[in-house]
């Protein structure tokens, strides 16, 4: 994450919810929130009173008590403990009108972004309330309609929860995720069938739900989740900025202040890690959680997410932009490689956006119609046994055309190449230095799919970048993928980020091998350590799996807005150099 936004959407009350570094995204419609709600057996509506009610664990409170709750919901609040003695916070939505002995499917989240006075900040509510971070899943979704309940769980340190947050993914999102499944499982309103849901944050929490094997987690959808942790803050050994911004921003979250009416458990839950509570300590501990250099270490090993999925069947749903600059790619394929259960996907060109999303003109920023009703069609099928009455294809993809297309897996490919390339020298100084070969002009449209690999073998001391280019005849170009590590003595071997790009007839690939470009925002915010010194590079090897468009079996869609921006801001000028290599 490289910063607020890394792993999260901003106030989704404001015009544009979920925003990265300031691109927006679109307004929710409900002009209240999102909030949970539950029925429980002798619950009873909380009674009129001059200002917002607030909800207990036996007092529900509904949209007319409460602005904050959505229309057709009961709000209530819980707390209940984990193995490791943290007590949990959560809220519940579920259908106003659900009769006190009924039960529902569930779905639950569990992250940081719950709190009662906002999501990444304080923003102004007039009272306390839930959560408006899933108002499109209730309200769009239909959530409640749909006869489905909603739980949104703080993760410890966020929100109405007690303890210290640390580094995503490890021993206390595992166990918080658990105890969070075995409290929703249980509850007398539950028919015991949950899935989880998120996207960013919470989607990394969904895979750890995956990674479980919880018996009652029947389904899992998460969009734009963090794949490989450990990679997400040093790629090849390279420290990134996220190694300091991410953990800042969730301090931040972590000891924002909550709203003056939340009622005293949850203020003296939410107090606890902030500088005049019992443990200030929490901030330093969760930076330190991020700083630990070897790839290799104990607390990386547990947050393994791909490793970690191997032999896992709960279903999984899930989102990815192959150009996203928050949450990439890496990892992706070996996660699904490894998770053994039915999969679905929505793979395409955007960056850091949700299913659904809108531009501020109204277009999706997915580009493709109908995210709720496959969500619930999904849900429906694992957590109630209901046979699907649409046809939805395993994984839909959008490549950088713009257009989409089924497959039953992902990635395809028709022939792969294992190219040998010629060496070259570059100097190692975090700046441009670099060397380029470049690919004879394909004949017939070529895509690029899946995870490529490239292995260097080189003499000198610092780090190396690989990037593609995509090349046209007039020697424009657009960098499609890249990746960064230390060298290594002999071959430093570089998964890049998974991809789904065609080249167009005519077209060139060029490789580009050089230093690591030092502190660039967004997409290139490495932090290497420079040597300053040559290096020779003897050769590359660069592995690709390409397959023909022309077999495509297409279905709707458009292209997602994002992927405009992206050719503007990663236009590059690879060198002009005579073609080396041929594509098969």
């Amino acid at each position: 994450m490289r910063d607020g936004d890394r792993r999260d959407d901003r106030d989704t009350r404001q015009p544009h919810g979920p925003a990265g570094r300031g691109r927006t995204a679109r307004a929710l419609t409900t002009a209240g929130v999102l909030a949970l709600t539950l029925l429980v057996a002798g619950c009873s509506d909380a009674a009129a009173a001059p200002g917002a009610a607030v909800a207990s664990d036996t007092v529900s409170v509904t949209h007319a008590r409460n602005d904050r709750v959505p229309e057709g919901a009961r709000w209530t609040q819980h707390y209940f403990p984990t193995a490791d003695g943290v007590e949990l916070h959560a809220d519940v939505l579920l259908p106003e009108d659900l009769p006190a002995d009924a039960r529902v499917p569930v779905v639950l989240s569990v992250g940081s972004y719950f709190g009662h006075s906002g999501q990444l900040s304080v923003e102004g509510f007039a009272h306390t309330g839930p959560s408006a971070r899933f108002a499109d899943l209730v309200t769009e979704g239909g959530l409640l309609e749909r006869g489905y309940g909603l739980v949104m769980v703080d993760s410890r340190g966020f929100g109405g929860s007690t303890g210290c947050t640390e580094a995503l993914g490890g021993p206390a999102d595992q166990a918080d995720v658990r105890a969070a499944l075995d409290w929703t499982a249980a509850q007398p309103w539950s028919t015991g069938n949950v899935g989880m849901y998120g996207k960013s944050f919470d989607g990394v929490t969904a895979l750890v739900g995956n990674n479980l094997n919880h018996p009652a987690l029947k389904a899992v959808v998460a969009q734009e989740p963090i794949w490989d942790i450990q990679r997400n803050m040093r790629s090849g050994g390279v420290p990134r900025a996220t190694i300091v911004s991410v953990p800042t921003v969730y301090n931040a979250v972590a000891t924002q202040p909550q709203m003056p009416d939340d009622d005293p458990r949850y203020l003296a839950n939410a107090a606890w890690d902030t500088p005049t509570g019992p443990h200030p300590e929490c901030t330093l501990l969760n930076s330190a959680s991020y700083m630990e250099p070897d790839p290799e270490a104990q607390s990386w090993a547990v947050r393994d997410l791909a490793e970690r999925a191997k032999g896992t069947t709960t279903p999984l749903m899930l989102t990815q932009g192959f150009l996203e600059w928050n949450t990439e790619a890496d990892g992706m394929a070996e996660f699904l490689a490894h998770h053994e259960g039915p999969e679905r996907a929505w793979l395409g060109q955007w960056d850091h956006k949700r299913g659904g999303e809108r531009t501020a003109d109204g277009r999706l920023e997915i580009g493709r119609e109908g995210w709720f009703d496959e969500v619930f069609s999904f849900y429906d099928e694992h957590l109630r046994g209901t046979v699907p009455t649409v046809r939805y294809p395993a994984f839909a993809v959008e490549d950088s055309t713009g257009a989409w297309r089924a497959e039953p897996e992902w990635p395809r490919a028709d022939r792969t190449a294992d190219l040998r390339l010629d060496g070259g020298t570059y100097t190692d100084d975090g700046a441009t230095s670099s060397f380029v070969r470049r690919s004879e002009p394909v004949a017939a449209a070529t895509r690029l799919t899946g995870t490529p690999t490239a292995a260097v073998t080189a003499r000198g001391t610092g780090s190396v970048m690989v990037r593609l280019h995509d090349v046209a005849p007039d020697g424009s170009a657009v960098m499609v993928d890249q990746q960064v590590s230390m060298l290594r003595p002999g071959t430093t071997s570089l998964p890049l980020r998974s991809m789904d790009w065609t080249l167009a007839p005519g077209h060139a690939l060029a490789v580009e091998v050089g230093t690591v470009r030092a502190g660039v925002p967004v997409s290139e915010d490495w932090l290497p350590t420079v040597s300053g010194l040559p290096v020779t590079v003897d050769g590359t090897r660069l592995q690709l799996a390409l397959d023909d468009p022309a077999a495509d079996e297409t279905v709707p869609g458009t292209p997602a807005p994002w992927a405009e921006a992206y050719r503007l801001t990663n236009a590059s000028q690879p060198a002009a150099v005579a073609p080396s290599f041929r594509l098969p």
